[in-house]
């Protein structure tokens, strides 16, 4: 309703903006990946009515990968097409105002790709650079709407193991030694990550956890992103774990490709040297020193991530295959 006024155009995108804003709460949980977002996103559609009585909405891919986002970045087949950004936006408001007239108090975006992709981290080297160019998009897209931003964060030589792993697992090449060098030696950690989102993002509130810590526990994450109670959940869910070794060896034998390309050893691919490694968590322990002094008021550690020290446990149950989706020189984040 407005008031017995008939809105449209411009005007109708306006009052869309100012309803969404002033009432529904707007977070991005943003993954990343190989930080159990796929678990977190199965976990949300299992509980959905709970989650929706307690005046939650949440989209996951299944939405945001069908058409939502179209425009804010090129993609296979767009080089000849121009969405104009403005048509983008008002698609985004028109949804927005959808669920915000269902009821919702606040509302979870969660898709992993916002930040940038594992495949795209690999090939760079370097732990997404193109976040701060991506999630400015997104924040002209939303309008600066967005209220708080999630970012889950994981030990760099587990994260990088399994990121991998999995690139492997999809058909992708085993990593040169020299691309494996270059991704132990690089300076860019998550904080150099996180202060890209902040530049981007400048009104929204940055909320961080560790894989550490959140790992089995989509609930802890939900409530982290939202401050409500979630729904507890009594089924143990891994999805799109990162193959063993044996495993890989195996599709690179049915790939016709050298199995010999990864050492011959049972348990997790780890393509890093133990001196290699302990640098990684040394440079992961600094970031968390440095989000728990306060982050340079940027962002704020769940204080739970901050006692328990990053480690490279993984959560206990049962394994559960999911959906296909699912004084340092510091760098700043380039284009996608």
């Amino acid at each position: 309703m407005t008031g017995g006024l008939t809105l449209g155009g411009p005007d109708r995108a306006v009052f869309l903006d100012e309803l969404v804003n002033k009432l529904m709460d707007i977070i991005l949980h943003v993954g990343a990946h190989r930080t159990a977002t796929t678990s977190f996103q199965h976990y949300l559609r299992a509980h959905s009515r709970a989650i929706l009585d307690s005046g939650t909405g949440f989209w996951g891919p299944w939405r945001t990968r069908k058409g939502l986002f179209s425009g804010l970045f090129r993609g296979p087949g767009d080089a000849m097409r121009h969405v104009s950004p403005d048509r983008v936006k008002g698609r985004i408001a028109l949804q927005l105002a959808k669920s915000r007239d269902s009821g919702l108090d606040r509302l979870v975006i969660t898709d992993e790709n916002m930040i940038g992709t594992s495949r795209h981290c690999l090939k760079s080297t370097r732990l997404f650079p193109a976040a701060g160019d991506r999630m400015a998009r997104y924040n002209a897209a939303f309008d600066g709407r967005i209220t708080r931003i999630l970012l889950t964060v994981r030990s760099p030589e587990m994260w990088w193991s399994s990121a991998a792993a999995y690139a492997i697992n999809r058909g992708h090449p085993v990593p040169s030694q020299f691309n494996l060098d270059k991704i132990a030696q690089s300076t860019r950690s998550w904080r150099d990550v996180i202060i890209d989102m902040a530049c981007a993002m400048p009104e929204a509130r940055i909320k961080v956890t560790t894989f550490e810590e959140t790992a089995g526990r989509p609930d802890l994450l939900l409530a982290h992103a939202t401050g409500v109670a979630a729904p507890k959940d009594a089924e143990t869910r891994w999805m799109n774990r990162a193959p063993d070794v044996p495993a890989l060896r195996r599709l690179l034998a049915a790939r016709g490709e050298s199995p010999d390309l990864l050492p011959d050893v049972t348990g997790r691919w780890q393509p890093f040297s133990e001196t290699r490694a302990a640098e990684m968590r040394e440079t992961y322990a600094d970031d968390l020193f440095w989000l728990a002094a306060g982050a340079d008021g940027l962002a704020t550690l769940t204080e739970q991530s901050f006692r328990k020290r990053a480690g490279t446990s993984q959560p206990a149950g049962d394994m559960k295959k999911g959906h296909d989706h699912d004084s340092r020189q510091r760098t700043v984040a380039q284009p996608s």
